[in-house]
């Protein structure tokens, strides 16, 4: 780990958000060249998502301190392109998110989204989220007292390339976590769709979406569900290259004779 790595913090849950000054002081303990560049307001389930149809409003906040009207993403971009551009961040931590980031959640989450754009650009990134039972009893102290040596052995292994980290603290107090496993995301834990519908004060219908959630449907033993379960904390490496092995080669010929074959039909 570099001795005064230029870091970048940002989140989902917004730049009030309590994780974020859990995250604040992790990363005060890593370095004193800290930069926060979150959004305004909550972002959660924007995903990857990039905001390209309205103009992003920077609002400073201080001595490198910047909230942003836009998504997760949009945050990192604006930071590496613009008020970073001089010096780009050797490190982008997202979080510390208020829940987990598991299992089917990892394809929609904000905090996820962010290390994966800083991926995406180069730049080793790692998302953070204290997972809880009740959003009133959080164990924050979890993620702050384990993030920082998880992150410097993640930077002191020289990992980088493909990969960025999601890391996920249990619902547990310090004394009571029981370890760390490298762990997978596994799809099953959403179970439904819930859709609201509700009509504003001129009777105009809107509606809130949200998901029914079963993790106990859950049960591979190498899933970051199962190692949260145990009270592990949760380390999943992931990428962008989803790769294709030789099992579609039957699908991917039969697709090449249809493609033939209209082409065929076409010219008749």
């Amino acid at each position: 780990m570099l001795e005064r790595p230029r870091i970048l913090l940002t989140n989902d849950d917004g730049a009030r958000a309590p994780g974020l000054a859990v995250l604040e002081r992790i990363a005060a303990r890593l370095s004193d060249d800290v930069w926060v560049v979150a959004p305004e307001t909550d972002q959660s389930g924007t995903s990857h998502s990039i905001s390209l149809h309205q103009p992003l409003r920077v609002l400073p906040e201080g001595d490198r301190r910047y909230t942003v009207r836009g998504t997760p993403s949009d945050c990192v971009l604006l930071a590496m392109g613009h008020l970073m551009a001089d010096h780009p961040p050797d490190l982008i931590l997202s979080g510390v998110n208020c829940g987990a980031n598991i299992s089917d959640s990892v394809a929609y989450s904000g905090t996820v989204g962010a290390a994966m754009t800083g991926l995406l650009m180069d730049i080793p990134a790692i998302a953070l989220s204290q997972a809880f039972f009740d959003r009133h009893e959080i164990c924050w102290e979890t993620a702050e007292t384990f993030a920082e040596p998880v992150i410097r052995t993640l930077l002191d292994s020289g990992y980088r390339g493909d990969v960025c980290f999601n890391v996920n603290f249990p619902a547990r107090p310090v004394d009571q976590v029981a370890g760390l496993a490298f762990a997978r995301p596994a799809k099953g834990s959403i179970s439904g769709v819930v859709i609201e519908p509700r009509n504003d004060t001129r009777e105009e219908p809107y509606y809130w979406l949200g998901f029914q959630r079963s993790p106990e449907r859950v049960q591979a033993p190498d899933s970051d569900v199962e190692a949260l379960r145990r009270g592990r904390i949760a380390v999943s490496p992931l990428r962008f290259d989803r790769g294709i092995d030789d099992s579609w080669s039957g699908l991917a010929a039969a697709m090449g004779d249809a493609v033939a074959a209209a082409q065929r039909q076409q010219r008749s």
